[in-house]
């Protein structure tokens, strides 16, 4: 029996914050008009390929929870939601725009902006989440939702020498563990969005 373990991670559509450069953390901001079109995009791609995916997790913030909702219904999987997912609180800066966290906290922002959540903390529970999802889903394929701060501190502590470019907007990174080790297979594509636009555009 195989035992092995897949997660495609998945950044959530892009909302109306996104599009105008605000940080949101755990702000509860709905996905935009673009962001529902995206979740659309990938939902169709992954209902193409030909690998198998058993469920979806997400977190509890409506602008993940809603492209999952959308990746979910489009491929007939259950859709489990878990708080530990969640986007990293930002604190006061939570709805600035770069420009203003430079003005206020200098380069240094973000190790100086007051009750924000630390990498150790994201890591943490991070990290609990997906030893738990490895433990209990062994020989499956899971999707998770979830945010660009979160994602980035976890694909980084999984995968020592993965790139560290910034991660997209409902962009989909594949990572497989065998053993104790976690393999990418996918990092950070957004092809389902280029696609479009050459069937549109041939």
């Amino acid at each position: 029996m195989n035992e092995a373990v897949r997660i495609g991670w998945v950044r959530h559509g892009i909302t109306e914050w996104n599009q105008r450069g605000l940080i949101q953390g755990v702000t509860d901001i709905p996905l935009s008009p673009e962001g529902l079109r995206q979740a659309g995009l990938l939902a169709e791609r992954l209902h193409r390929e030909k690998d198998r995916w058993d469920g979806v997790y997400c977190s509890d913030l409506q602008r993940a929870e809603r492209t999952a909702e959308i990746l979910a219904a489009r491929l007939g999987i259950p859709l489990v939601r878990d708080a530990r997912l969640r986007e990293r609180s930002f604190g006061e800066a939570e709805g600035t725009t770069l420009s203003e966290r430079l003005e206020r906290w200098g380069e240094d922002w973000r190790r100086l902006v007051p009750d924000q959540e630390s990498d150790d903390s994201v890591r943490e529970r991070g990290l609990a989440f997906v030893r738990e999802l490895a433990e209990k889903h062994r020989g499956e394929a899971w999707l998770v939702v979830t945010h660009g701060s979160f994602l980035a501190r976890i694909l980084q502590a999984l995968c020592k020498g993965l790139d560290d470019s910034h991660l997209l907007n409902v962009s989909l990174t594949v990572l497989e563990r065998q053993g104790d080790e976690w393999e990418p297979l996918l990092h950070n594509c957004t092809k389902h969005l280029t696609e479009e636009e050459t069937l549109i555009h041939p």
